[in-house]
């Protein structure tokens, strides 16, 4: 926190948004695996304020990733127990000791793969982000992946394809004509976070 205050006096001067991520997100991220110890996966109220009051002495331009079960990558949900009333919980507890109703802007840190009952529970309590890089990756791929096998046949060398031995297949190898495409399959899955989100025409920050 002391490091984070330290760098967060200098952001604040040219107003440069802060957030810093209280305890660990669990799984495996870099091959380093933070599972072992799933006490440290949960946040609690008294560390989300002591951060919350270090945070204020500064500024107000700072987000918090509180840790309520998150876990890098993406994983099936019954496998791991997100408890996004943590977060309700730190809320109540900051409004106790300062008056302030719902005094921290969470971040819900690796919400690829999440039930969305948990995401709409976690914007109740005032998430106002939610990272899916996870997600976003795979409609990539799945668009890359998709085109390469409906166009296999075309893809396996420079000349020739089933429509004939001396046509080139230029068209379907060059890499602005597939990865130019993905945008379509990023853009529905960008929707679906917007949906998920409660942001759909909306763009106040607190709105």
């Amino acid at each position: 926190m002391k490091i984070s205050c330290k760098y967060f006096k200098e952001f604040n001067k040219i107003n440069i948004w802060l957030e810093v991520e209280i305890w660990i997100t669990g799984g495996e991220e870099e091959g380093a695996d933070s599972t072992s110890d799933k006490s440290k996966m949960y946040t609690s109220p008294e560390e989300l304020y002591y951060a919350y009051s270090e945070l204020s002495k500064v500024g107000d331009n700072f987000t918090i990733a509180a840790m309520f079960g998150n876990v890098h990558w993406v994983y099936k949900p019954w496998n791991v127990e997100l408890k996004p009333e943590i977060l309700d919980q730190a809320q109540k507890y900051i409004e106790e000791k300062t008056g302030e109703n719902k005094a921290i802007n969470y971040v819900f840190h690796w919400g690829s793969g999440s039930e969305e009952e948990k995401i709409k529970q976690a914007i109740e309590y005032w998430v106002i982000k939610m990272n899916v890089d996870t997600d976003t990756q795979w409609a990539f791929w799945e668009w890359v992946k998709e085109f390469s096998e409906k166009n296999k046949d075309y893809m396996q060398s420079q000349i020739w394809n089933p429509d004939g031995e001396d046509l080139p297949n230029k068209k379907y190898y060059d890499p602005r004509k597939w990865l130019a495409s993905w945008q379509e399959s990023m853009k529905k899955r960008i929707i679906k976070a917007f949906e998920d989100l409660n942001a759909i025409g909306k763009s106040k920050f607190r709105d």
